[in-house]
C-alpha cells in the first residue's frame, strides 16, 4: 500500500502546508534538533485496526465487512494522521521514542514507519503480540540513531481471578541514549468498562506488576534511569497511581523510592481525554527520580512535559463547552479524525 499524506500535492505545497501547520502548534523547542537530549512521545491511537479479518481475534467490526466499514481508504488516512501528528510533536524532527497503544498487529506499524510522513525518520519496532482477545497491544518505535535498542520482553498481567478475561501486555524495553541505560514501560491497562468500581482491581493489579518491575530496576542499580508511560485508564489521584505506585505531583513530595507524575500538573487546566464533557489526565508519564538530577548524564524536569493540544487535533465540543479531541468515530460514525485521546510529550536533556 503507498502512502496517501498529501500525496498527489506538489512538493513545494507539502512543504508550505507543513509549515503552516507547524507554526500553529506552539511546540518548544525540540532538543534533538541540536542534539542536547531526545523527546519521548505517547499516544493513544483510539483502534488502529489492519483492515483484514483476523479469525484468532474479536475484530471483526474493524474490517471491511464489519459494521464500521473499515476500509484501507480510512485506514491509511488514519496512518497518516498518526505519522502528521508525530511530525508536528517533534517539529520537523519527530520523537526518538513513540510509545503508541490501541495497535492491532505488526502490519499497522509497519505501515507506519515504511508508508506515513514517519517513512524517511529509518524508525524500528518494539512490539509483542498479546492476548487480548480483541487484539488491540501496545507497541514502541524508536529511532535507532537516538535510541539503540538493547532488549525489550512483554510483560504479562495474570489476574489472580482464573474468569478474568487476557488483556494486553506491558511492553518493557532497555536502551541507551547519550551512553547512559534508559528503561522505559509502554502502559494500556483495563479500561473502566463496566464500571469503575468493579474493575479497580484489575489496574491496581497492573500498578502492582509494574511497581514490581520498577523496583526490581532500582535495586539491580539504584541509579537506573526509568521512564513508564502510558494511558493508565486511572487519574493521577487514584489508587493505582498515587498509592500503589507512588507518583507524586510535584519534586517537593517525593521520598524513598517514589516516582513523579509529569502529567499530574495539568489537573484542573488541561486533560488527555473527554468523557461527559469533562477533560481527565488519563495518558501519563512516571519518572524516577534519577532522572530529576540534572548532574546525570540523562535527566528531565518538571517543566518538560507536555499534552501536546494543537487546534488541528480538536473540534468544538457539540453538545458541551469548549473543545475535545477530534476522533476517528463517534459511536459507529465515521469523523476521520485522529483519536479520542490528546498525545503527551516529555524531553530528556544530554548533560
Amino acid at each position: 500500500m503507498q502512502g496517501v499524506f498529501l500525496s498527489s500535492m506538489p512538493q513545494q505545497l507539502n512543504l508550505i502546508l507543513y509549515i503552516l501547520l507547524i507554526s500553529q502548534v506552539g511546540i518548544t523547542q525540540n532538543p534533538q534538533e541540536n542534539n542536547s537530549g531526545i523527546r519521548i512521545m505517547f499516544y493513544n491511537v483510539e483502534n488502529l485496526f489492519y483492515p483484514i479479518d483476523d479469525p484468532n481475534k474479536a475484530d471483526d467490526e474493524f474490517t471491511q465487512e464489519g459494521l464500521r466499514y473499515w476500509s484501507f481508504k480510512r485506514y491509511n488516512e488514519k496512518i497518516n494522521n498518526i505519522g502528521k501528528v508525530a511530525l508536528a510533536i517533534g517539529e520537523w524532527d519527530p520523537p526518538a521514542v513513540i510509545g503508541l497503544c490501541e495497535i492491532e498487529n505488526i502490519e499497522c506499524l509497519e505501515d507506519l514507519i515504511y508508508q506515513s510522513p514517519l517513512k524517511k525518520y529509518e524508525y524500528e519496532i518494539a512490539f509483542f503480540e498479546s492476548d487480548d482477545n480483541r487484539g488491540i497491544d501496545v507497541a514502541m518505535l524508536y529511532r535507532p540513531k537516538l535510541f539503540q535498542l538493547i532488549y525489550s520482553e512483554p510483560i504479562k498481567l495474570k489476574f489472580p481471578d482464573q474468569d478474568s478475561r487476557p488483556t494486553r501486555d506491558i511492553l518493557y524495553v532497555k536502551g541507551i541514549a547519550n551512553y547512559d541505560t534508559l528503561h522505559l514501560f509502554v502502559n494500556h491497562w483495563p479500561s473502566r468498562y463496566g464500571g469503575h468500581l468493579a474493575t479497580l482491581p484489575k489496574r491496581n493489579f497492573a500498578a502492582q506488576v509494574l511497581r514490581s518491575k520498577i523496583d526490581s530496576i532500582s535495586q539491580s542499580n539504584k541509579n537506573s534511569n526509568i521512564l513508564a508511560m502510558g494511558d493508565f485508564n486511572d487519574h493521577p489521584t487514584d489508587e493505582s497511581m498515587s498509592q500503589i505506585l507512588h507518583a507524586r505531583k510535584l519534586t517537593s513530595e517525593i521520598t524513598n523510592d517514589d516516582l513523579l507524575n509529569t502529567i499530574w500538573q495539568y489537573e484542573f487546566k488541561k486533560g488527555t481525554h473527554k468523557y461527559q464533557y469533562e477533560w481527565g489526565i488519563l495518558d501519563q508519564f512516571l519518572i524516577n527520580q534519577t532522572l530529576l538530577d540534572s548532574t546525570n548524564k540523562l535527566y528531565t524536569t518538571l517543566t518538560d512535559s507536555r499534552i501536546f493540544e494543537s487546534d488541528f487535533l480538536l473540534e468544538d465540543d457539540k453538545d458541551g463547552i469548549g473543545k475535545r479531541p477530534k476522533r476517528t468515530y463517534i459511536g459507529f460514525k465515521y469523523y476521520g479524525g485522529y483519536s479520542d485521546h490528546l498525545p503527551i510529550y516529555i524531553d530528556l536533556h544530554y548533560k
